[in-house]
């Protein structure tokens, strides 16, 4: 067990990290959404069909590949981050809450939890490990 100064020691470690775990964040969600859009869009990593540009997964596709791109860099990130939450809700609501209740029935978990992640990256911002902090302190 904890004692009171060994948890002030654990607040102290974490919150002196968190900048930079804020970074990583951006970047590892960044780096799973840009996979989506090479997928949906690019067919790499292969799959069975890609969609029509202009159809709805067309779209998705090319906001997944562009705003994954982004958020990798850390550029735009606190718009990129708001389009890209309101993507996945509409993605949700669209292809996977009709399917089941239940998002693990329904497969719209990641959906889920990309839509929240990037609504959280959009209150956050970047972290200090982006273009948009680089630019910021020129």
């Amino acid at each position: 067990m904890l004692t009171l100064a060994e948890g002030d020691y654990m607040n102290e470690f974490c919150a002196k990290f968190q900048p930079q775990f804020l970074s990583v964040l951006r970047f590892i969600s960044g780096l799973l959404f840009l996979e989506h859009g090479t997928s949906k869009f690019l067919g790499f990593p292969h799959v069975d069909k890609v969609p029509d540009a202009l159809s709805m997964s067309g779209v998705g596709g090319m906001l997944e590949l562009v705003g994954g791109a982004l958020l990798v860099i850390g550029l735009f990130t606190r718009p990129v981050a708001f389009l890209l939450s309101g993507e996945m809700a509409v993605a949700y609501f669209y292809a996977h809450a009709p399917k089941a209740f239940f998002p693990v029935l329904n497969g719209g978990d990641a959906a889920i939890l990309f839509c929240f992640v990037f609504l959280y990256l959009f209150f956050a911002g970047p972290g200090p490990w982006s273009l948009d902090a680089a630019m910021n302190r020129k």
